[in-house]
């Protein structure tokens, strides 16, 4: 098909983009996402038949959604969006629009998104970190996105916070169930807890504020990214990636990109360490690219 259509699903906004043959964005549009999951699947649908009928073609149809299809059951999992656990998502939107829908986890889609035309375009491993809200992980190589057997590959966010030090102590206890999660020392309401205490959850003024001097800011983004580096260093000790990404709002974060690297050597077990690592190309558009790109051309 010349056109692709990818669909990024959040749980407050749901974003439509068509792809057009060489790859340009030539349609962009976002909507308030329905609470009920048959309210969303029914806006989604309208979303793609408004789409083709202003650019007169049938397109193929790739979804990010904040969740995965279970391999073993063929429902969604793991979604933070509740309203879609459970269902046979991909099924379901395909037989309301006649065709077969592909549908991957968000971070997957921003990791391929940056991997085949953003900040990593070109790279054989990329590894892509959303930092935002929550913190998740995707694994593009060679083109493809690296799922795994259990669809689990690049949930780094419910991965345990490398090397901590006595005064993590006791760890964090994560929505997930388990305690030190990476996303509990590294989102967004992580870095509001280490600057401004207990209720925290707003981080979106954090680096005006270091920039105007002051020092509870400063040490809280300078904690940020040293624990952040750890997370990284045990991707790189793994993945060994050739491109590490970074997405989400606090990829805004003035120098984290640069800073990063030079924290992250003590713990790369290699006697050469120079990790590429990037702000991403796309914003917060990425995912929805990534999804068009589900379908390769």
């Amino acid at each position: 098909m010349s056109y692709r259509i990818g669909i990024d699903l959040g749980g407050t906004k749901t974003e439509i983009m068509v792809l057009g043959p060489g790859g340009e964005a030539i349609l962009c549009r976002r909507v308030a996402t329905p609470a009920g999951y048959g309210q969303a699947l029914e806006a989604m649908a309208a979303l793609v038949r408004q789409a083709e009928e202003e650019i007169g073609a049938r397109a193929s149809v790739g979804v990010g959604i904040p969740g995965s299809i279970s391999p073993a059951t063929g429902l969604v999992k793991n979604a933070n969006s509740n309203a879609l656990n459970g269902h046979p998502f991909d099924r379901d939107l395909g037989a309301l629009l006649g065709r077969e829908v592909r549908v991957a986890n968000d971070a997957n889609c921003f990791a391929l998104s940056e991997a085949s035309d953003g900040a990593a375009a070109g790279a054989g491993v990329v590894f892509g970190v959303i930092l935002g809200t929550g913190c998740g992980g995707g694994i593009v190589v060679n083109g493809r996105i690296l799922e795994g057997r259990h669809r689990l590959a690049g949930e780094w966010g419910h991965t345990p916070l490398p090397w901590p030090r006595l005064d993590e102590m006791p760890l964090r206890p994560c929505w997930c169930g388990l305690s030190g999660c990476m996303e509990t020392y590294v989102a967004g309401p992580a870095l509001a807890l280490e600057c401004d205490g207990p209720g925290a959850r707003d981080a979106s003024a954090i680096a005006a504020r270091a920039g105007a001097g002051e020092a509870k800011a400063i040490n809280a983004l300078a904690t940020h990214a040293e624990r952040l580096a750890r997370g990284l260093a045990a991707i790189t000790n793994i993945l060994d990636p050739d491109v590490i990404v970074l997405g989400g709002g606090l990829s805004n974060l003035p120098g984290l990109a640069a800073a990063l690297p030079p924290l992250m050597r003590p713990y790369i077990f290699s006697d050469t360490c120079a990790p590429n690592i990037v702000r991403n190309l796309h914003g917060d558009s990425s995912g929805v690219r990534g999804a068009a790109w589900l379908w390769p051309g």
